[in-house]
């Protein structure tokens, strides 16, 4: 709450802090909205988040709090209370492990959308016609949202396998051969990891895509103010 509230007065950058349902009441998830709102925040990223094990059965499948938002959707419903707040939503190209695919992905999508989501983000791939058929799927669904391609700079390879399974994203041949043998060579992995990155974004400029969503995983130093520019000598290796 300090950082953002730090964030928005000292900078020039827009909030968007993230709130999940998992682990709390409704109350509290809203109170917790109030409060930015409050700060002068506008803008959130609602997720269902992912389940610790005491919010999972014992199949393991994910449990709601009793006394919090079942799904997404549901908390985009209870923040739209809360104020007018620009809220995004998470969006899964090759469907989410747990909706039991593409089709009910994009039913739960539309759900968040209605309920009052104006972009969604989707989780990171590496195929942009995967990205181009589900932004086309989206568009016959009638969901009316900014859909954003999630773009993940990979840093260690064998996290990002880990990553992939984990959420369901598909790691094509071609990228795993690029990393072949660079398990001690972190400035390689770091050119080609950057290079990859430049070449999704400019592939889906070309089709229309002017809004990127970068992830970091926390770690600042990989935001796109540390990517090669396309101008760049590592951008043309």
């Amino acid at each position: 709450m300090n950082l953002c509230n730090g964030v928005l007065h000292e900078t020039d950058l827009r909030v968007a802090p993230h709130l999940t349902c998992v682990g709390a009441s409704r109350q509290e998830v809203l109170d917790i909205a109030k409060d930015y709102w409050s700060q002068g925040v506008r803008h959130l990223v609602a997720l269902r988040g992912d389940a610790p094990p005491a919010n999972l059965t014992a199949e393991g499948r994910y449990r709601p709090h009793p006394e919090g938002f079942a799904y997404a959707s549901d908390l985009v419903q209870g923040l739209s209370q809360v104020g007018n707040f620009e809220m995004s939503v998470a969006a899964y190209p090759e469907g989410h492990p747990e909706s039991g695919g593409l089709d009910a992905e994009l039913e739960n999508l539309k759900r968040k959308v209605d309920a009052g989501a104006g972009r969604a983000i989707t989780q990171f791939f590496f195929e942009t016609d995967l990205f181009l058929r589900y932004r086309d799927c989206c568009a016959a669904a009638g969901i009316q949202a900014n859909i954003v391609p999630g773009i993940l700079p990979i840093t260690r390879f064998p996290q990002l396998l880990r990553f992939a399974a984990r959420c369901g994203a598909s790691v094509p041949d071609w990228l795993r051969s690029r990393f072949d043998g660079l398990d001690d060579d972190p400035d390689t992995r770091r050119m080609i990891a950057a290079n990859v990155a430049i070449e999704q974004v400019q592939r889906l400029r070309q089709h229309g895509v002017e809004e990127f969503h970068f992830y970091t995983l926390n770690r600042a130093r990989i935001g796109v103010c540390d990517l090669p520019r396309a101008g760049d000598p590592a951008a043309r290796q």
